[in-house]
């Protein structure tokens, strides 16, 4: 029965240090390309769920990496107004938190190796590329994140490479509504990492992590946030205008309400209320993305 108890306990632990409310955004720049792949008659569904598996070790793999090297920087010191980060409260030790690390990239790797069996080896590079980043936002020698090019990344990766990406192993090519809808996906992505960014922004200040926000200011990061949000939904009509994509993508839109309280309360908390702001973004941007799949469904 300890046995048991232990084993559990363990999983638990690491069921935390995955940080699974971060999930839902990873998956939704997937559900995007897979939703403009079956638009155009080309949706796959192994490539689909290899590419969504991804995705989501990806994150989880971050979040570990963040985990530990944050901790090794002297970043968590301090209470936290974050979730429980597993290595500062020690749940768990840097070199067990580093191996389950590799373990997560290697899972990706092996599934990055089977799409690019069939979609080529560009699929490896912007792999390794994925992974290297991932590491190298709180690890190495000039980590993205104390120097103030999270969002850039993030922008990249969450957003242009997991849309564009998910589309080409289907397709074999990226179509101009990809790129397009790779922005939305990408400034709701970034925005999880402003509401990050503002609500640690002393804690990062003390710690030398000059994140965006702290080099900006809390002023000019609610003013970010305001700002990506309105372009991910106005986008939208003007692509419909322009006959980009038909008009039962503006289903999108009735996540506009989740939008709004959101961005209330980025606009009016300041600390621990933002947590709340984290996990609704992250909700904004999956639920955004699977009512644009619903458009595609329609349209079709």
């Amino acid at each position: 029965m300890e046995s048991e108890q232990i084993n559990t306990n363990r999983w638990q632990v690491w069921w935390l240090a995955a940080r699974p409310k971060t999930l839902p955004a990873a998956a939704a720049g997937v559900v995007m390309g897979s939703a403009l792949a079956f638009r155009d008659g080309q949706f796959k569904v192994g490539p689909a769920l290899a590419a969504l598996c991804v995705a989501l070790l990806l994150q989880v793999g971050s979040n570990l990496a963040n985990d530990v090297f944050d901790y090794e920087r002297g970043a968590d010191e301090g209470e936290r107004l974050g979730p429980t980060r597993v290595t500062q409260a020690g749940l768990l030790s840097p070199d067990q938190v580093k191996g389950g690390m590799w373990l997560v990239f290697g899972t990706a790797a092996l599934l990055g190796l089977y799409l690019a069996d069939s979609s080529g080896w560009i699929i490896i590079l912007v792999g390794l590329a994925a992974i290297l980043s991932a590491i190298a936002y709180t690890g190495g020698p000039l980590p993205l994140g104390y120097v103030g090019l999270g969002d850039v990344f993030v922008f990249l990766f969450f957003g242009l490479a997991a849309v564009a990406g998910t589309y080409y192993v289907q397709v074999g090519s990226i179509s101009a509504q990809a790129w397009w809808m790779s922005l939305p996906v990408g400034w709701l992505i970034v925005d999880i990492l402003v509401v990050n960014n503002l609500r640690d922004i002393h804690a990062d200040r003390q710690a030398g992590k000059r994140t965006l926000a702290v080099r900006l200011g809390e002023r000019a990061a609610r003013a970010q946030y305001l700002l990506l949000l309105a372009a991910s939904f106005l986008l939208l009509p003007i692509l419909a205008f322009a006959r980009v994509l038909p008009w039962t993508s503006l289903l999108a839109w009735f996540a506009l309400p989740l939008a709004w309280r959101t961005l209330r309360t980025v606009l009016t908390q300041i600390g621990r209320p933002l947590n709340a702001a984290l996990a609704g973004t992250g909700q904004v941007t999956l639920l955004y993305s699977l009512l644009f799949m619903l458009g595609m469904l329609l349209a079709h």
